[in-house]
């Protein structure tokens, strides 16, 4: 080949590397940076739960867990994330008192089920999540409305994520109509 030649295929070789590196580091899109046209999770408080209401949940949730052989904990708060009522079932693991009640106060202060912060972390990579006070990041903490505004919420641990919501959903369809 001819030094012309080869001077020009390099060049050329030079600008397809650099133009491929450049495309390879151009940053992608956050979907954090997307600002939604309505505020999310944006269920006004409402007046706190009775205790009458709490129990009344807690009796459907155990009644459920106990029909399929699961012994949860579980908690419900009120609207200002305080502690109600609580119950533990027979045999029920009792590390899993403190996350009942602590995915109840986090479906409460944040207005949403705690499973959408476990998908957020693990299908979305949203680990930033980790970093807010009082999140937990595992599905049983259910949010309890009534008549449009929230007014406590329901909490289950003890079973697997799945089975612990499986009770909460039922404790919650005595308020959540």
């Amino acid at each position: 080949m001819t030094p012309n030649l080869t001077g020009a295929i390099f060049a050329i070789l030079v600008v397809l590397c650099s133009a491929a590196r450049a495309e390879e580091t151009q940053p992608t899109a956050n979907p954090l940076d997307v600002i939604p046209e309505k505020m999310p999770f944006n269920t006004p408080y409402g007046a706190p739960i009775s205790l009458a209401r709490a129990q009344a949940a807690i009796a459907a949730a155990t009644e459920a867990a106990e029909k399929r052989g699961w012994a949860v904990n579980v908690a419900v708060v009120d609207s200002g994330a305080n502690l109600v009522a609580f119950a533990r079932m027979d045999a029920a693991q009792l590390g899993s008192i403190a996350v009942s009640e602590h995915k109840a106060r986090a479906a409460v202060k944040f207005r949403r089920p705690t499973k959408i912060f476990e998908d957020n972390i693990q299908k979305n990579d949203y680990k930033y999540q980790l970093t807010l006070d009082d999140v937990i990041a595992s599905r049983g903490g259910i949010p309890l409305i009534d008549d449009g505004k929230l007014i406590g919420a329901i909490g289950c641990s003890g079973a697997t994520g799945s089975q612990d919501e499986a009770a909460c959903i039922a404790g919650a369809a005595t308020i959540n109509k």
